[in-house]
């Protein structure tokens, strides 16, 4: 199951903890990209937070790394979950002609 995750900072709640739990969150997400239950990692341009897509087997294991990440009790999440969008040709993307 894939969740593409958006999370932004709540900037009333701007403090030291809140700056050192930033800090963290390249610690707490490299050994979720190693073993696949992160798969991509985006800044949200302009903004404060971000947006990961996570592949995890349940909500639940979504719901434990969520509750994991340093930054959680500093942001708002936004939880959307993914589907494989199939080419309704039958055709592979590769074999399609280029423009």
């Amino acid at each position: 199951m894939k969740f593409l995750v958006l999370w932004r900072m709540e900037l009333s709640l701007l403090s030291s903890e809140m700056a050192a739990a930033v800090a963290r969150m390249p610690r707490y997400a490299g050994p979720l990209e190693q073993n696949g239950q992160v798969v991509a990692r985006y800044h949200l341009v302009g903004q404060h937070g971000g947006a990961w897509i996570y592949e995890v087997s349940s909500n639940e294991e979504l719901e434990r790394l969520l509750a994991r990440s340093p930054v959680y009790n500093f942001a708002r999440y936004e939880v959307h979950p993914l589907a494989e969008m199939p080419d309704p040709t039958g055709q592979e993307e590769s074999s399609w002609p280029s423009p």
